[in-house]
């Protein structure tokens, strides 16, 4: 049986290879517990999402992305979480989305610059809504040099406590010396 996020062994459409370190860093700082109900916002090809899957038993995760391709390929990769109900995928924007209230324990975006090229107060209201009370929105970055990592960083941090959200910045490094950042925001 092969495990999720691997795909059919005869898939070449979903490329394989070294899961990024920036993915496996992001994931990890979710702590997942088992039963967590988790939103990816742009999911790619669903590398985040079959980390996710691994760890949970009976929680689900839920992936959005605007890219058709994109969705199409994640679904591929994932097809036994998918088929198993753990995961679910909508080619949507985060703009266009929308799901019920306290649908989420966690929410992640890797390397979403919507977060800090401008003000998401309308995205951020809707995040806010469609986490449990407690729940926590992590918005992880790979910055494109070492010098932007503490600027990201604090914009993020900024706007999310204007948000009402209580922030945390989590620093990691790559096997190359890149810079990852995490700010995880609680509701």
């Amino acid at each position: 049986m092969r495990r999720c996020g691997y795909g059919s062994a005869t898939d070449t459409a979903v490329p394989r290879g070294p899961v990024p370190k920036r993915l496996t860093w992001a994931v990890e700082n979710l702590d997942l517990a088992p039963g967590d109900r988790v939103l990816e916002i742009g999911c790619g090809r669903g590398v985040a999402v079959a980390l996710v899957c691994e760890r949970l038993t009976s929680g689900t995760v839920t992936a959005i992305d605007r890219s058709a391709t994109a969705v199409q390929a994640a679904r591929r990769r994932n097809e036994e979480c998918v088929a198993a109900g753990r995961a679910v995928f909508h080619r949507a924007s985060l703009e266009e989305s929308d799901f019920p209230d306290a649908s989420f324990d966690k929410i992640l975006a890797v390397n979403v610059n919507l977060f800090w090229v401008r003000s998401p107060e309308r995205e951020l209201a809707a995040l806010r809504r469609w986490l449990v009370p407690g729940g926590s929105l992590y918005l992880c970055w790979e910055p494109p040099d070492a010098r932007r990592a503490e600027e990201i960083a604090g914009k993020v941090s900024a706007t999310v406590a204007s948000r009402g959200f209580v922030a945390e910045v989590r620093v990691g490094v790559t096997g190359a010396g890149s810079r990852l950042v995490c700010v995880r925001a609680r509701g």
